[in-house]
C-alpha cells in the first residue's frame, strides 16, 4: 500500500475513534442533568418500542415501494409482432 494512503487511513481511524470516545463519555452526563421544569413521562414498553422503531418504519417501507411499483412507468408491455 502507498505509504501517504496508510497514514491518511490511520489518521481517519483515530480522528474517528477519538470523536466516538468523546461523545460516549459525555452523553452520559447530558442524561443526567435536567433542565427545570422538565416533566419525564413514563417509559415505553418492549412492544411499543418495537413498534415505533420496527414496525411503523416497516410499514412505511412497503406502502412507498409499493406506490413506486404501482406508478412505474418504464416497465411497459413488449408489443408482439404479428
Amino acid at each position: 500500500m502507498d505509504k501517504k494512503l496508510t497514514k491518511k487511513a490511520v489518521r481517519a481511524g483515530v480522528v474517528t475513534a477519538g470523536t466516538a470516545i468523546v461523545m460516549l463519555m459525555a452523553t452520559p452526563a447530558f442524561a443526567l442533568a435536567h433542565d427545570d421544569g422538565e416533566d419525564p413521562g413514563s417509559g415505553l414498553s418492549v412492544a411499543e418500542t418495537l413498534g415505533l422503531y420496527v414496525a411503523i418504519p416497516l410499514v412505511l417501507f412497503g406502502i412507498i415501494a409499493g406506490l413506486v411499483m404501482v406508478t412505474d412507468k418504464s416497465r411497459k408491455q413488449p408489443q408482439q409482432r404479428g
